[in-house]
């Protein structure tokens, strides 16, 4: 799944005026899909951006810090991974 498939998949969980997923890569967008599974099921369920800035994984959304950050950790995680192989 690319990156803009994403987005249109789950377009009505965007907040307004924001892109949604802006890292391209079909392992962390494969990841993001599984656990959107979930996410989508939390009522009010609403993200705004998900992509890198300064090296680091940045999930932004209204589910609360602690699962943001459980996200953008394993996000680095999978991204470590990807290059350094």
């Amino acid at each position: 799944m690319t990156t803009d498939e994403f987005n249109e998949k789950y377009k009505d969980y965007i907040e307004d005026g924001h892109y949604g997923l802006s890292y391209e890569d079909p392992r962390i967008v494969g990841f993001l899909d599984n656990i959107f599974k979930d996410l989508t099921k939390i009522p009010g369920f609403k993200y705004s951006q998900i992509k890198m800035k300064f090296g680091k994984a940045r999930f932004l959304s209204g589910i609360g810090c602690e699962l943001s950050y459980l996200i953008e950790d394993e996000i680095n995680r999978l991204c470590k991974i990807i290059y350094t192989k």
